[in-house]
């Protein structure tokens, strides 16, 4: 089944993963963030942990860059999302018992990078909200029957139908964040 019930073990799952990013980025500032939705407690979700590692200062993502090639990655550009570098592991490699046996995607941002902004607002806004939640995972689920769990037309329908309703929710974010401030 592509997106799946919610699963206690994926913040187990990103802490095992962040626990290998921060043993090689060591020495270096950095943050790192689960995003999507398996970071929302409750949610339903394609079983994939996202990460944000999110750094500084320009010359940083040249040195984070570095040692995640020296752990398995390749840079493989922004993907169409400025300021959200994407990175995927090297298929040659002898396999990691964390790395390449838990599902995710790598991604690496400035902290005013719009798209985690975007992550962030959207991430902390469905952990507040219990019907909106509802809401996203149930329009998920929908997505997922209709395309007959197909993940490459999950991903093209989900971006057509669910696009305005998560920048919708995003504005409802920044409107509550600047009241909050």
């Amino acid at each position: 089944m592509l997106v799946q019930k919610y699963n206690p073990l994926w913040i187990q799952y990103f802490n095992d993963l962040k626990l290998e990013f921060e043993n090689a980025l060591q020495g270096l500032y950095f943050q790192i963030e689960h995003v999507g939705s398996t970071s929302v407690v409750g949610l339903a979700a394609k079983p994939i942990i996202d990460i944000d590692i999110v750094y500084w200062e320009d010359e940083d993502f040249e040195k984070i860059k570095n040692r995640l090639s020296n752990i398995g990655y390749y840079h493989n550009g922004d993907q169409g999302i400025y300021e959200r570098e994407v990175f995927k592991r090297k298929d040659h490699l002898k396999k990691h018992s964390i790395l390449d046996q838990l599902k995710h995607h790598l991604y690496v941002c400035p902290y005013d990078s719009l798209e985690l902004q975007r992550h962030i607002l959207f991430r902390d806004f469905l952990r507040k909200n219990e019907l909106v939640k509802k809401e996203y995972e149930d329009l998920k689920f929908e997505i997922a029957k209709e395309v007959n769990h197909d993940r490459k037309k999950y991903a093209a329908l989900k971006e057509i139908r669910a696009k305005e309703w998560i920048q919708a929710i995003i504005n409802l974010a920044k409107k509550e964040n600047e009241k909050e401030m």
